[in-house]
This record gives C-alpha cells, sequence and structure tokens, in this order.
C-alpha cells in the first residue's frame, strides 16, 4: 500500500534531540549523587580515600556543569559529535572515580552503564558503540588496577577473585544488553510515531475533502444573490441600449456569463450538498466509494452483498466516516496491487455484526511476517515481482497499519490471514491461496440505525 506523504523527523540528526537543560539536569543528579555517596563512604562507613584527587575529579564535573550553564542557552540542542563528547566525558570521569575508590569492588561501578544507555536512545549507532567500546575498556582497565578501598584502621577492602570476575562480567553484558534494549525500543517508538502520523495525517485529509463540499455548498449559495443582480442589470441594459447594437452585445454577453456561472454554482452547489449531507450511506455505495480509485486498474472487484438471516435481507445504512472509508481502500489498494485476476468485497450481516472479507487471488502473505501484518514498516507478500507491481513503492507495510489503525478507531475488529483452498463463500467456489483480510464490526458501532431498513437487497 501506498504510504501519504508526511512530514518526518531526520534520523540522521538524533543527537539534536537532546536539550542541554536535559542533560545538565540529569548530570547534576548524578554529580549530586556521587556527592551523597562520598559523604556517606567516608562518615558513616569510615572508608579512607585519597580525599584531593577524588574532590578533584568530582570538581572537574562540577566546572563542566557550571561552564554549560554559563555559557550555552539552556534551551539549546546538542549536537552529535556534541553530545558524544559529553558522555564520554562522564565515562572518563566515572572512570577515574572507580579507580580511585576501589574499582570494579565499588558497588557504583554498575553505574557506568547509564551514559551507554542514554546514548542509545538519542544518538546514532556508531556512537552508542564507541561510548560502549571505551566503558568497557574503563571498566576493564579498573578491575585490574584501582586504589583499593581501605577503613580507618588500615584494613583493606578485598573481594574473591571469583566475585571480582563475575561484576566486571555483569557490567560488561549489562552495557551491551541495556543499550541494545535501549536502542531496540526507541527504534520501535519512533517507528510506531511516523506511523502514527501517517494515519493522522492521512485521516485528516479525508476529513478536508469532506468538509470541501461543505465550503463548495456555502459558496454557491452566497454567490447566487450577487449573479441574479449581475443578471437582472444586465439585462435592463441590453434592453435600454437597443439604439446601441455594439454596446447591446456586451450587455447580452454579461447575461450570459452571469447564467453559465448560475449553472457552474447550482452543479457545485448540489455536489457540495451531497457531500456535506451524505453522513451516512448504503453498505454497498460506501464499499464502492472506497474502491473506485482500484475499478480501472485492470483486476476485477465481485461486490457480494450475503444477509446472513431473514431479519437482515436489507443491507444496512452505515456511518460515510473519512477513517472507514480510507481503511477499506487501502485494505482494496493492497489487494489490487497483489491480484492475479480477481478481488472479491463480501459483506455478510445479520442483525448484530457486520462482517468483511476482502480477498484476492495473488500469492497471499509470506507466512513468517503473517503474525506482524498491521505493524508498521512490515511488508510481507510472497510475490517477487510487487516491486515491479508497485513502482516507488517502499514496502513498509505502513499502509496496512494505517487501515488497521482507523478502522479499529471505527470500532472494527480486523484478522489477517491466506486461503488455503475453495472458498465456498464464493460464488462458484473458487480455489485461491491469495490473502484474506476479514473485517467485522458489531453493527450498533457502524450501522446508522442498525433497525432501519433501506431497500430490497441487490443482486450481483
Amino acid at each position: 500500500m501506498t504510504a501519504p506523504t508526511f512530514g518526518e523527523i531526520s534520523q540522521e540528526h538524533r543527537g539534536e534531540w537532546v536539550r542541554l537543560r536535559t542533560l545538565t539536569y540529569l548530570r547534576s543528579v548524578a554529580l549530586l549523587g556521587q556527592v551523597v555517596a562520598f559523604l556517606i563512604a567516608t562518615m558513616l562507613f569510615d572508608l579512607r580515600f585519597q580525599l584531593g584527587l577524588v574532590a578533584l575529579v568530582i570538581g572537574a564535573t562540577a566546572l563542566s556543569i557550571l561552564l554549560a550553564v554559563m555559557l550555552f542557552p539552556q534551551t539549546r540542542r546538542l549536537s552529535e559529535q556534541e553530545a558524544m563528547l559529553t558522555f564520554l566525558f562522564d565515562i572518563a570521569q566515572l572512570g577515574c572515580l572507580l579507580y580511585l575508590t576501589g574499582g570494579i569492588t565499588n558497588p557504583f561501578a554498575l553505574l557506568i552503564m547509564a551514559p551507554t544507555a542514554i546514548s542509545a536512545m538519542a544518538l546514532q549507532p556508531r556512537s552508542t558503540l564507541v561510548l560502549a567500546g571505551v566503558a568497557i575498556a574503563l571498566i576493564s582497565l579498573v578491575s585490574l588496577v584501582y586504589q583499593p578501598l581501605r577503613f580507618a584502621d588500615g584494613t583493606i577492602l578485598t573481594v574473591p577473585p571469583l566475585l571480582s570476575f563475575g561484576f566486571w562480567a555483569a557490567i560488561v553484558i549489562g552495557i551491551v544488553f541495556q543499550a541494545f534494549y535501549a536502542r531496540r525500543v526507541t527504534v520501535e517508538a519512533d517507528s510506531m510515531a511516523d506511523a502514527l502520523l501517517a494515519a493522522q495525517m492521512a485521516l485528516s485529509r479525508e476529513q478536508k475533502l469532506t468538509d470541501l463540499g461543505g465550503v463548495v455548498a456555502a459558496t454557491a449559495h452566497e454567490l447566487g444573490t450577487p449573479l441574479a443582480t449581475i443578471k437582472l442589470i444586465s439585462s435592463e441594459l441590453a434592453q435600454e441600449l437597443a439604439d446601441r447594437p455594439d454596446l447591446a452585445e456586451d450587455a447580452r454577453i454579461l447575461t450570459q456569463q452571469a447564467d453559465r456561472c448560475r449553472d457552474i454554482l447550482h452543479a457545485m452547489g448540489r455536489s457540495g450538498k451531497d457531500d456535506t449531507h451524505l453522513r451516512r450511506a448504503p453498505l454497498e455505495a460506501v464499499l464502492r466509494e472506497a474502491a473506485e480509485p482500484h475499478m480501472a486498474r485492470g483486476k476485477t472487484l465481485h461486490f457480494l452483498l450475503d444477509p446472513r438471516d431473514i431479519h437482515a435481507q436489507t443491507q444496512p445504512m452505515i456511518y460515510r466516516r473519512p477513517e472507514i472509508i480510507h481503511g477499506l481502500r487501502n485494505l482494496i489498494q493492497n489487494a489490487v496491487d497483489f491480484a492475479a485476476a480477481n478481488v472479491w468485497v463480501h459483506a455478510r450481516w445479520d442483525k448484530d455484526s457486520l462482517r468483511l472479507r476482502i480477498i484476492d487471488d495473488g500469492p497471499g502473505f509470506a507466512p513468517q511476517v503473517l503474525a506482524s501484518i498491521g505493524e508498521p514498516f512490515v511488508s510481507g507478500r510472497r510475490d517477487p515481482s510487487r516491486a515491479r507491481r508497485r513502482p516507488g513503492y517502499d514496502g513498509m507495510g505502513l499502509g496496512s497499519f494505517i487501515a488497521k489503525t482507523l478502522l479499529e478507531r471505527a470500532g472494527a475488529r480486523l484478522e489477517f490471514s491466506n486461503c488455503d483452498g475453495p472458498v465456498r463463500s464464493l460464488p462458484d467456489a473458487p480455489f485461491l491461496q491469495g490473502a484474506m483480510v476479514e473485517i467485522q464490526w458489531p453493527l450498533a458501532r457502524i450501522a446508522a440505525d442498525p433497525h432501519d431498513a433501506l431497500a430490497p437487497n441487490p443482486r450481483f
């Protein structure tokens, strides 16, 4: 399915998503935590450090935060390089602190994972790889070379080698896992946000097309009186200028053009009123309106209306909502794109529910992605010629996501599957292996009046 064009935030400038104010706040919280941990370890647990060096390292971070606040506006968004250098500084600062305070035996060593995780959410993968590599190198270094923790009596805090190795392995695995996990979640969230934006814009476009009819009708109504006045005055001028043939002819032309404008506005007003007031329509009319752009694409579309019990012999009058029309149009387009020759739009209803099935005689959905159909950026037909059938199509499954989102908003429940043999509900029960999309509504959610009988069911 073709996806609507919409503005998209460039993924190549992810660093510019981070404001300096946000990063300053996070770094200030981390700095406060370091100071509190240092004071508690010194006063409560009576541990001894090289106070001057520890204060120097913590002071370097405080100075960098102070300079950032004083020299730059806090609303500034950091570039990719600026954000990466900031994270590198924080990793190096934490590595120095760990060297001075027990190395891998310091329980706060796990905090070295934080800059990498934040980088995975905010920066490009190459920057995250660099930061993860530096963090692993530093944690490996301080696990071998460090200043041991000492108590006031000079006793050195020792940890068995097995536990030291376990701490190191856990931190390294945590760096890799958190970076991968954060990156994966962020990419999926970005994809979902882009897809939802596309769905919203598609719905907005359909709504604007519907509202345009009202504008046309109002314009025709408002211009009717001025044109009638112009016609009356020009007719009188033509009569009064009978002795001036050249001017009389101009007056008659003016009258003719006023009549032409009246006819055009009358037609536009009728069309606009139809669009404005036709908020509900027969089921068949809505289905044909949704399929109309794809009726002349070389595939045969079969519309089948099939009441399921004697109490629902007439087709229901349903709401003609933009999201319903656009969602069905996307699904029908998908079927037409991949069909070999035929597409069936089969509607069945009873007094409680309405069920639509859109079936094609194409190759069907690929089994490995069938469970993911309807999610953004998933493409999965088994036809290798799809690029030729769909020139310019990126194959990301965005159209399926838009259709599913819009129809579910209208109360529908969708299921995607493949046919596997004769489809007995279709005329002559053709043997098919193509795709089938089932859409089901509670009749009360889609019918303008679930108990209203419209007209005898037409024959197809």
